[in-house]
């Protein structure tokens, strides 16, 4: 049985790219806020561009099923920490939600699939693994703060960042980068 070996500038790599994704997926949401407020938006924009989820599916792209992971874990809990967003009662989803995101992209970026075809993947598992959240809290812990129509909501105000995604992230999956 052979076992791979990971050399520490790999693991260095790693770490690097964990932490610039994770400062761009606290940052690209601010600006999408101090944009909105700009332009007449507010919120909205943020909602609309879905900022942090990018960072956190290219992490998984480029550095793994782990180091997608720990961004997707580690993004909105720093932003709360430092920002204050996302809200207090999306936060859990939404660590779930991008958890699911960076960890599908790093198992999906090895396979012969299609670039389109693996973004969309990713966004399905990442929606679904958060609707199947959401439910549970809703109907299984009677938390009533959100309704379950956020999941639906949530797709239908964040198509232009599904669109986004769809012209951004096959570049590195097309491109093969490491």
């Amino acid at each position: 049985m052979q076992t791979k070996s990971i050399s520490m500038a790999s693991v260095w790599r790693r770490v690097v790219l964990a932490m610039v994704v994770v400062t761009a997926a606290v940052a690209l949401p601010q600006v999408c806020h101090l944009l909105g407020r700009w332009w007449g938006y507010g919120s909205a924009l943020g909602e609309m561009l879905l900022p942090m989820h990018l960072p956190v599916m290219l992490a998984g792209m480029l550095g793994g099923p782990v180091t997608g992971l720990v961004c997707g874990v580690l993004s909105p809990l720093v932003s709360f920490a430092l920002t204050g967003m996302p809200m207090e009662t999306m936060l859990p989803f939404m660590v779930v939600e991008l958890a699911v995101y960076g960890l599908c992209a790093g198992l999906l970026r090895r396979t012969n699939l299609p670039g389109f075809l693996q973004v969309v993947l990713v966004q399905v598992a990442g929606r679904a693994v958060r609707a199947a959240v959401l439910a549970v809290a809703v109907y299984g812990f009677g938390f009533t703060d959100l309704p379950i129509s956020v999941v639906w909501t949530s797709v239908y105000a964040g198509l232009a960042g599904i669109l986004i995604q769809w012209a951004v992230l096959p570049l590195p999956i097309w491109r093969k980068l490491p």
